[in-house]
């Protein structure tokens, strides 16, 4: 391996390994059947090294790629002596690299001049070269209510089923029925057995295309070329990290949450090594609510906040983390211990743990610190989205201040809202409104996100949740910027008798059964405002 790469080679080599998750990602996108996956976007696709370590993504969603690493490592480390040319594996363990049940990841390893899915070389025995990783976001994948989303969960066995490390292609042969008796034998069976079944084969079609692209490359430039500069490109990351923190400061926050669970970081910089040590030391312990991260998700929050704070066209991957040391007491709120319950960890905890780290930076007032986990369903139809909010404004390296975004998918998620027209054909609901909440962004110097008002009517009987954050607590301001207006849930009931309307105001989290004519009311919280605004 040479010592130093070629600068032209390695801008080419990272935009190529970027290309092969991006190719994987059209291919998922096109071929997969739930709204989930094929509308809103909520899967990632992203490759790996021998080692499992992650090298570069597609950019998809945070939380699926700073922890997919885990997943890849927890295979080597399960199955090293079963890992064969043909076989395909399937995972969603929180406790081994996992986010949440739902986050479903199936994962190939590649093999040198070993076709992927036919007769010639299959279950071949030698080492890996790479490996290549889906994850998507499951429609429904059983728990004690549709859309694998419980608001109210308290063990991991109510959210749904669990797969970890399971063979799921063996030998080039899909292993349906398999599947299909883990899918149907819970206490909490899933709901559409057909449409995950769809869904899985669509990764498998993903990561194929992967495969097949990597193959090309090694072709085209020699199996010790393509490696040598994976390796390179996770270098140059982790100097693309050393010298962003070389510009930060030593900083500590502490983070309240509705549920009266709090976050306490510190983080500290060591300019001379150009390093940081991420301490969480002092947050709460582990709840019997869901709202418990699993490692593997805090993980993927620290890697996002680091590598947004580079201002150099780089991937997000293992090399980013290398100057970190993140402490994360066993046992808390960050790094539970199974089987807690954790659905609303990924989605919720995470973005707390992004605002409470910009916070101890002082680089960003919050975003609305919730993704807005909204589902509903019965036995024949299961939807789960996120809705969009306010970013927070704050300053860039260079101390260039900004103002927040309106109505944004804010950090850890990066999906889309199925477009009306979708929604309303494929599920017996109608959008009554989708518009910006006015004045809800945090006033300021340099003014936060406004959030959004969400309506939607429901045209027959169906359970829907809620599953938020920021309720109670508002999104903070920093150096003089106020809060953010905290987020509102509730539900117009509809008496058609006596044509009255009563609205039921909900907590955070929140299952209520919808009549025919209901409607469910969501307004996000606004960002929060950064420096003291000179209107008086």
């Amino acid at each position: 391996m040479p010592n130093q790469p070629d600068p032209v080679r390695l801008e080419i080599f990272k935009n190529l390994y970027q290309f092969i998750a991006e190719q994987m990602g059209i291919v998922l996108q096109n071929t997969a059947a739930s709204v989930n996956i094929k509308e809103r976007l909520d899967f990632s696709c992203a490759i790996f090294d021998s080692s499992g370590s992650l090298v570069a993504n597609a950019p998809h969603i945070p939380v699926h790629l700073g922890s997919m690493g885990a997943s890849v490592i927890s295979l080597i480390s399960d199955r090293s002596s079963e890992i064969k040319s043909g076989n395909i594996y399937l995972s969603n363990n929180p406790y081994n690299g996992g986010t949440h049940l739902p986050d479903v990841t199936v994962i190939t390893p590649v093999f040198n001049n070993s076709p992927l899915l036919s007769g010639k070389g299959l279950g071949e025995r030698s080492n890996p070269i790479f490996y290549v990783a889906s994850r998507g976001h499951q429609a429904d994948l059983g728990g004690i209510t549709p859309g694998s989303m419980p608001p109210n969960s308290t063990t991991i066995t109510e959210e749904g089923i669990l797969f970890d490390n399971f063979l799921l292609v063996e030998s080039g042969n899909f292993r349906e029925d398999a599947v299909k008796e883990i899918l149907r034998n819970h206490p909490y069976p899933a709901r559409n057995v057909e449409q995950n079944i769809a869904d899985f084969k669509a990764q498998i079609a993903a990561n194929h295309q992967g495969v097949k692209e990597l193959r090309r490359m090694v072709a085209q430039y020699g199996l010790e070329t393509v490696q040598d500069y994976m390796q390179f490109v996770q270098d140059n990351a982790e100097l693309a990290v050393k010298k962003a923190l070389v510009s930060l400061q030593d900083g500590e926050f502490s983070y309240p949450m509705d549920n009266g669970a709090k976050i306490e970081v510190k983080v500290s910089i060591d300019r001379q090594q150009a390093t940081a040590k991420i301490d969480f030391t002092g947050t709460s312990a582990q709840l019997v609510s869901n709202f418990n991260a699993p490692i593997a998700v805090t993980q993927a929050a620290v890697l996002y906040v680091f590598r947004t704070l580079v201002e150099e066209s780089i991937p997000l991957n293992a090399g980013c983390l290398k100057p970190l040391t993140i402490i994360i007491p066993e046992g808390c709120l960050l790094n539970p211990i199974a089987p807690a319950a954790v659905v609303a960890g990924n989605v919720e905890t995470s973005q707390s743990v992004v605002n409470a780290l910009y916070g101890a930076l002082g680089v960003m007032s919050a975003a609305q610190g919730t993704m807005n986990n909204f589902t509903f369903g019965n036995e024949k139809y299961q939807y789960y989205e996120t809705i969009c909010g306010g970013s927070g404004a704050g300053l860039d390296l260079k101390g260039v201040g900004f103002n927040g975004t309106d109505a944004v998918q804010t950090h850890m998620t990066n999906s889309l809202l199925t477009d009306p027209e979708v929604l309303e054909s494929r599920f017996p609901v109608r959008l009554e409104d989708f518009c910006l909440r006015d004045r809800s962004g945090g006033q300021g110097q340099f003014m936060g996100g406004n959030g959004v008002v969400r309506k939607i009517r429901f045209l027959e009987p169906m359970t829907a949740g809620i599953l938020a954050s920021h309720r109670q607590v508002v999104p903070f301001g920093l150096q003089g910027g106020k809060s953010g207006k905290a987020g509102r849930s509730y539900v117009e009931r509809q008496n058609e008798v006596t044509q009255n309307q009563k609205t039921e105001e909900l907590a955070s989290c929140a299952t209520v059964e919808m009549q025919a004519g209901d409607i469910f009311v969501i307004e996000t919280p606004g960002g929060g405002g950064y420096g003291t605004s000179n209107d008086h």
